[in-house]
C-alpha cells in the first residue's frame, strides 16, 4: 500500500499528480528528519546543560556563526533545496507551460454560489458569447443564442466530462465571489477570482468519476457546492458530446425565457 494513501490522499489520476506526490514525500521526509533531529538536539542540551550543584552558569559573547545557529541553518538549506530543485521546476511546468491550442479539449467552468456551470463549445469549436443581462434560471451563464457560435454550445451543471489521455484546457471564471476548483485525484487546487479568466490544464490518466469541490469558503451554502468530473475513453467522450448537443429549436428559443 502506498504510504501516502494511509494519510488520506486518493489515487493519482493525472500526468503531473506523480510529481506532486513526490514533492509531498520529500516534504514529509524533511519534516520527519527535522523533527527527530531537533528532538535529539534538545535532549542533548537538556542533559548537557542541566542544573548541577556547585556550578554557575557561564555567559560568553559569540561572534559569527554560533553552535546554536547550526540547526536553523540546516533547516534553511533543506527548504532551499526543496524550493530550487523541486518546487520551482515542477510548479513552473504545471503553471507556466500551458498546452498549445490544437489537439486539446477546451472547456469553460463558471463557478457561482453554489454550483459549477460547465460550457463546451460544440462542433464548431467556438464558445458562444455570454451576456450578464441574459442570465436566468433556464440560462445560468447568460449565453446569447443570437450569436451563431452559441447555438451548438453544451451547458451543464456540476458535471465535467473529460477524455482519458487527452489534454484538457479549462478556463476558470467566477460569476460572483472567490471560489476554488479542487479535484484531489488530479492534485488540482486553483482559486477562481471574479473578473479573471484563469487557465488550467490537466491530462487524465484514469477512467472514473471524481469529486469536484469548492475549496474556498464562498458563502452559507459552500458545503453544497459539489460536482463531479467524469473521465471517459475518447470514444465514449465523443459519443457523450454528440448526445448532449442541444436541439436546434431548444437553442433558438432559450433567450425567450
Amino acid at each position: 500500500m502506498n504510504l501516502l494513501h494511509l494519510f488520506g490522499l486518493p489515487p493519482a489520476a493525472s500526468t503531473y499528480a506523480a510529481d506532486i506526490d513526490f514533492g509531498l514525500r520529500l516534504t514529509f521526509g524533511a519534516i520527519v528528519f527535522v523533527f527527530f533531529s531537533w528532538s535529539v538536539y534538545l535532549a542533548y542540551l537538556v542533559f548537557r546543560y542541566r542544573n548541577k550543584p556547585g556550578e554557575r552558569a557561564e555567559y560568553e559573547k559569540s561572534e559569527g556563526i554560533s553552535k546554536a545557529m547550526i540547526p536553523g541553518l540546516v533547516v534553511l538549506v533543506l527548504e532551499m533545496i526543496l524550493i530550487i530543485f523541486w518546487e520551482i521546476p515542477v510548479w513552473g511546468k504545471i503553471k507556466e507551460e500551458m498546452p498549445k491550442m490544437g489537439d486539446v479539449v477546451e472547456v469553460n467552468v463558471l463557478a457561482q454560489q453554489f454550483a459549477w456551470n460547465i460550457q463546451y463549445p460544440g462542433p464548431d469549436g467556438k464558445f458562444g458569447r455570454r451576456e450578464q443581462k441574459l442570465v436566468s434560471f433556464s440560462n445560468p451563464i447568460g449565453l446569447d443564442y443570437n450569436d451563431p457560435a452559441a447555438k451548438d454550445d453544451i451547458v451543464l451543471a456540476n458535471e465535467l466530462h473529460l477524455p482519458l489521455g487527452k489534454t484538457a484546457l479549462i478556463h476558470l471564471m467566477s460569476m460572483d465571489v472567490i471560489h476554488d476548483f479542487a479535484v484531489p485525484e488530479f492534485r488540482i487546487k486553483q482559486d477562481i477570482v471574479p473578473g479573471m479568466d484563469i487557465p488550467l490544464w490537466v491530462k487524465p490518466t484514469k477512467i472514473g468519476t471524481f469529486d469536484l469541490a469548492c475549496a474556498q469558503l464562498c458563502g452559507f451554502g459552500h458545503s453544497l457546492m459539489v460536482g463531479h468530473v467524469v473521465v471517459q475513453t475518447p470514444e465514449d467522450f465523443a459519443a457523450w458530446l454528440k448526445k448532449e448537443a442541444p436541439a436546434p429549436q431548444a437553442a433558438s428559443s432559450a433567450n425567450n425565457f
